[in-house]
């Protein structure tokens, strides 16, 4: 102990972890010590969509993996993946955050990961701290904390610690290293957010593939090749440790929007635009601009963030109160940002200094791992255009499995998020350990000024980036504000020029005022280096001055776009308030039927209140949705009212704020029908829709005909069926029927998970109506309960159980043995 306590590195990391704790706190100082929480959108979706689930598993104990909260009931998969495996090591996130509150736990996880990665690659702590917060504050990360993307958070958060150990295995110390690989890609997995672990795939193949290239040139491929085997077999545990999550994402995903295509004739079917998973439109819809991409060095460089207004900056404001004309109230419709149609909650920026640095690393730094990281920075770049380079992504759609399940595309850039930093701390090192530093000073002069050249380009003439006024984005918008009815039809900028130069004179002083600002922070960085780079200062000190440099940078800039300003205390950001309309239908003492929110399809507020047959879910049905499409639409469709009255739509909100339009054609939850038309494709059974009464009539596919039968007998005024249990994925029902027959039941079909039984034995269930299930009931009375309870939970579910002890058991081995050699 006491040669430890003695230890330089020791101490140094120590240090390091109590200064990542620090800045985590100070960041989120006071609110998040004080109990309050971000308002994030996203959280607010999933807490809607999950709401049943919770306040049912709350009263029974029982997880539920079916919802009625959206989309007339869907599979939970990916709104609530919490398996019982998962819980032998959801403690490790906690001790990982430092214990810190949230959310400044999770900016301590970003950082100490990194500080990891970068110690196994044998960087002194001082050097890995810098590397650490330049991670950690990376704009991006504290965007997406605002926002409530936390799992992909998370995942982020577990990339680094899991190359970690791919270093050490690669490295010599094969069970440890095998033991951190795997037990931080399962955690990395289980944080459920496949793109971000599937984009660094990639990176760890560079690192892998590097090591390759020093194995061959050192003539020990056999040695690379079993390190190679250890990893794979580590990633399988890791695998394993969460098939419940992967099998059951995958088996899902066949059903969803993300993997499984319509089974409908579209009409305008555009080939070109069709892949193997999402549409190309799709894919792109997100798509990071060319001149946008110098964000990296300049935050401003397209304006910012697209959420706010121009008359919320000081020069708007002031321009408004000195107008007299009433012209520039005109600012209000435009935003700062005037990158992208999409619009952005914030610009991707890894700082001024960091980014100088990069580019020196990328100069002077040797070896495959170097080029590694170079090769994934632009191809992360590119990728991340998108639609700007259209050909480029096309050929990983068309030809890199998997590539084309993913939307987003420009959120590729934590790649370069990521191989940015380490190339500059490669950089660093290299200065610090040269025996001849003064041969850095020309690569330096190199990196630094090429940086200065382009935020001098950027204050002398911002507007070569492209226009600041009129773009695509402000189109959209203006267009937007027409159909609302606040513009006046056919609105034209044009006729008010004074109101457009004002919009580009805004904008482009934001260019310029950061590019101003980035340009001061290059001075001081350069100046930090050089004295290093000359031995005019010693190293601890300018590495000292360096990394403060690099959080002032990082922190000033994340603190527009997360702030005190975006936490409320619990009961604010947390809740729902029910609206009159939800307070009217809430009163409805049955509770056992579904709502139209006609006003917005997606609103989340009649999701959490309500079984609501809209909602949001980015993995919704693709059946549902082709549902959607040609039914639920416009209530001038033909099939409109077919459609709400058999999904059992009671009540419909055309006004949240007056008392709900209640739908006296609601069919119930099940009822008997007459007459049933099977149809040999999925076109014609739902364009029947529209044509039939689903009171007493329904189609089908004729696949179902067995199941089904025939024509049902006649009906009896006195046949019933009703709902007398329900549970999110358990509903019992009771029938009586004179002659027996099909039932249709007001529920969505989903063909694998639901089991059907009658009085106690098993049955099958078909599909009518293209979304509803329908079973065939014998004459007489009966209890029919049916229950989604996939087998595969408890199957996947014990196998995991095993790989994570297994991670555990290797993890173990590989620090004892660690240990029993140092004391060797």
């Amino acid at each position: 102990m006491k040669q430890l306590l003695q230890n330089r590195s020791f101490i140094g990391i120590i240090l390091s972890v109590i200064i990542i704790a620090g800045i985590s706190s100070v960041y989120f100082y006071p609110d998040a010590f004080e109990g309050k929480v971000l308002q994030q959108h996203d959280m607010q979706q999933g807490m809607a969509n999950s709401h049943e689930l919770q306040v049912h598993e709350a009263e029974t104990g029982e997880k539920a993996w079916w919802t009625n909260s959206l989309f007339g009931g869907m599979p939970a998969f990916q709104i609530s993946p919490d398996y019982p495996s998962t819980h032998l090591f959801s403690w490790i996130t906690r001790a990982y955050g430092l214990f810190l509150p949230s959310p400044a736990n999770l900016l301590a996880m970003m950082m100490l990961g990194m500080f990891i990665m970068l110690m196994a690659i044998k960087m002194k702590p001082r050097i890995s701290l810098i590397g650490a917060i330049a991670w950690g504050l990376s704009s991006y990360y504290i965007i997406i904390i605002g926002a409530g993307h936390i799992w992909k958070f998370v995942t982020l958060a577990y990339v680094p610690p899991t190359i970690a150990g791919l270093i050490w295995l690669f490295r010599g110390r094969r069970l440890l290293g095998a033991g951190i690989a795997a037990l931080f890609m399962m955690l990395q997995i289980a944080s459920n957010h496949v793109q971000m672990s599937y984009y660094f795939s990639w990176v760890m193949a560079g690192f892998i593939i590097a090591y390759g290239i020093e194995a061959y040139k050192e003539k020990r491929m056999k040695q690379w090749g079993v390190n190679l085997a250890i990893f794979c077999g580590a990633m399988l545990l890791a695998v394993a440790a969460n098939a419940p999550t992967l099998y059951h994402t995958y088996k899902y995903s066949h059903e969803t929007i993300r993997g499984g295509h319509s089974e409908l004739t579209h009409d305008e079917v555009d080939s070109k635009n069709e892949t193997n998973g999402l549409d190309r439109d799709y894919i792109t819809q997100y798509s990071y601009e060319k001149a946008e991409t110098l964000s990296l060095l300049i935050p401003n460089i397209k304006g910012g963030e697209s959420g706010s207004s121009l008359a919320d900056t000081d020069e708007g404001r002031k321009l408004m109160r000195a107008d007299r004309t009433g012209e520039m109230t005109l600012l209000q419709l435009f935003s700062p940002y005037f990158g992208g149609a999409e619009g952005t909650s914030g610009p991707v920026y890894v700082g001024a200094i960091i980014f100088a640095l990069a580019l020196f690393g990328a100069i002077a730094v040797r070896g495959p791992a170097k080029w590694a990281l170079v090769v994934l920075t632009l191809l992360s770049i590119f990728l991340a255009w998108g639609r700007n380079m259209q050909w480029f992504t096309d050929l990983f759609i068309d030809f890199v499995p998997m590539y084309s399940k993913f939307r987003t595309v420009e959120s590729i850039l934590v790649i370069a998020e990521f191989t940015i930093p380490l190339l500059a701390m490669l950089g660093l090192r290299e200065i610090i350990c040269s025996e001849n530093r003064t041969k850095m000073l020309r690569p330096l002069i190199i990196s630094f000024g090429i940086c200065a050249l382009i935020c001098l380009i950027s204050i002398m003439a911002p507007s070569v980036w492209g226009d600041a006024v009129m773009t695509e984005g402000d189109d959209m918008r203006l267009t937007m504000y027409e159909q609302m009815g606040y513009l006046p039809q056919g609105f034209n900028m044009a006729y008010y020029p004074e109101a457009a130069n004002a919009v580009e004179s805004i904008r482009l002083g934001l260019v310029r005022s950061d590019a101003l600002r980035s340009l001061l922070f290059l001075v001081l960085g350069a100046g930090a280096v050089w004295v290093m780079a000359g031995k005019k200062l010693s190293s601890t000190i300018g590495l000292l001055c360096l990394g403060a440099l690099v959080a002032i940078d990082l922190f000033t800039v994340n603190k527009r776009y997360l702030d005190s300003d975006d936490f409320k205390t619990p009961a604010v950001a947390k809740s729902f308030t029910p609206s009159a309309a939800d307070k009217f239908i809430l009163d409805d003492p049955d509770a056992h039927f579904r709502v139209l929110n006609a006003a917005n399809f997606n609103d989340l507020q009649t999701c959490y209140f309500h079984k609501s047959i809209g909602g949001y879910h980015a993995a919704k049905l693709t059946r549902y949705q082709d549902f959607i499409d040609r039914c639920l639409t416009s209530p001038d469709n033909p099939a409109f009212l077919s459609g709400v009255n058999m999904l059992n739509t009671k009540y419909f909100i055309t006004d949240p704020n007056e008392p709900p339009v209640m739908n006296d054609y609601a069919l119930g939850n099940a009822w008997f029908i007459e007459e049933i038309d099977y149809v040999d494709s999925p076109d014609d059974e739902i364009a029947s829709i529209s044509e039939i009464d689903p009171s007493y009539q329904a189609v089908a596919d004729r696949k179902f005909e067995e199941i089904l039968g025939g024509q049902p007998a006649p009906v009896h005024p006195d046949d019933y069926i009703e709902l007398t249990d329900y549970a999110p994925a358990r509903l019992k029902y009771k029938s009586n029927s004179q002659n027996g027959g099909i039932a249709v039941f007001s529920e969505v079909y989903f063909p694998w998970g639901w089991n059907a039984t009658i009085d106690g034995l098993p049955t099958k269930i078909g599909r009518v109506n293209y979304i509803l299930r329908a079973v065939q009931i014998p004459a007489g009375e009966h209890t029919i309960v049916m229950e989604f309870r996939p087998g595969s939970i408890a199957a996947t579910n014990s196998l995991a159980y095993v790989a994570i002890i297994l991670v555990y058991l290797t993890l173990a081995a590989g620090i004892i043995t660690r240990l029993t050699r140092r004391k060797k």
